[in-house]
């Protein structure tokens, strides 16, 4: 059965459906919110919507309830969201505005040949 989380706060512009919505139970130690615990998953998420300041998310196949005063946080599928260069060619400019001398002592790059 879906459920719909509402918040308070803007959601980051990053989460999109398919993502997978997680819980951490906090407690406060010192006046600050601390972990209580490990992250649990609720679910999936299925629709975004609201408004800005209300932006609610609908999670299918709820496996946990978070409760009240959780950390809720999201998780992007590595399979479809995975970007590596494309193409034959590409171009990298490495540039320094810092005042002093630097190095830079490593890259590396990850291509593949996308048509053959």
């Amino acid at each position: 059965m879906p459920t719909t989380l509402t918040f308070t706060a803007p959601l980051n512009v990053s989460c999109q459906i398919g993502d997978t919505v997680y819980y951490v139970p906090t407690s406060t130690s010192g006046g600050f919110n601390v972990n209580s615990s490990g992250l649990i998953e609720i679910g999936i998420v299925t629709a975004i919507g609201g408004t800005h300041t209300a932006p609610t998310i609908t999670v299918a196949n709820q496996i946990n309830n978070a409760p009240n005063n959780s950390f809720i946080l999201f998780s992007k599928d590595n399979k479809a969201n995975l970007s590596s260069v494309v193409g034959y060619f590409a171009e990298v400019k490495f540039k320094n505005s810092s005042t002093v001398t630097s190095e830079l002592f490593g890259v590396g790059i990850d291509i593949f040949e996308s048509s053959k």
